[in-house]
């Protein structure tokens, strides 16, 4: 079976900046796979023997853009930690100095994703704060652009998701859950506020994940139409919007 190429994170030092990669965008945080790894060494783990934490980074994000890459190419469940030492170039020792198995691996990763999800959405700036429209606007284009952030990983948690084990299935599924009810949070205020219709349905959180998912899953498809990441996000929250407001704003 031939997989479909995901985006790696070298495509993402390629690529073009966009508005996502700004300082005044939704997501100022920066989410690269440094960044992201500083934060595995800090949560750390029972099975991590690391000492010094600088040098520990740059190897960690040597083994994490070569699990990610393996994965893309024939997938993690048929990844082996030898085939990962060897795309690495980190000693089978130097792995088991981070992670003592796949599935310790594994956990780190949908762990910083969820984390990542929880750290933006849950931080609405002041000024949609009071208003449910625009808040529900600032939702969609903040998920959108950390995914863009965070493009191999979000695409490795979604591809991968039937092939983990039972435990980090139920991470991965309630993840989902999680972006799931910020929206839901918001779409019940706005229909308390009058200004969603009363009969929008209570799915529609469940119907947009979809629409958000579609971004880092399917990018070649919107890289042929010059589809870029702002365009996309526009037309997301217009299409949400135009089939729930009571009335145009």
């Amino acid at each position: 079976m031939v997989r479909p190429r995901l985006i790696t994170t070298r495509d993402l030092r390629e690529r073009r900046p966009t508005d996502c990669d700004t300082d005044g965008g939704p997501v100022p945080k920066p989410y690269s796979t440094e960044a992201l790894c500083r934060s595995m060494l800090d949560r750390g783990s029972p099975s991590m023997t690391v000492r010094n934490p600088e040098i520990a980074i740059k190897k960690l994000t040597v083994i994490i853009d070569a699990a990610l890459t393996i994965s893309n190419k024939k997938g993690f469940q048929a990844m082996s930690l030898r085939d990962l030492s060897r795309e690495a170039g980190v000693s089978m020792g130097g792995l088991y100095a981070y992670f003592d198995s796949k599935t310790s691996l594994l956990n780190m990763i949908l762990g910083e994703v969820t984390a990542a999800v929880e750290d933006v959405l849950s931080h609405p700036p002041a000024e949609v704060q009071n208003d449910p429209v625009e808040h529900m606007k600032w939702l969609i284009d903040s998920h959108i652009c950390l995914t863009e952030k965070m493009l191999p990983w979000f695409a490795f948690s979604f591809m991968e998701a039937k092939n983990f084990p039972r435990k980090e299935r139920q991470m991965a599924i309630d993840s989902e859950v999680l972006t799931e009810s910020y929206f839901a949070d918001v779409a019940h205020w706005a229909q308390e506020q009058g200004v969603f219709r009363a009969d929008v349905t209570p799915l529609l959180p469940m119907l947009i994940k979809p629409l958000l998912q579609d971004w880092y899953v399917k990018r070649s498809k919107y890289r042929r139409r010059g589809v870029d990441v702002a365009s996309y996000s526009a037309t997301v929250q217009k299409f949400v919007l135009d089939a729930c407001l009571a009335e145009k704003r």
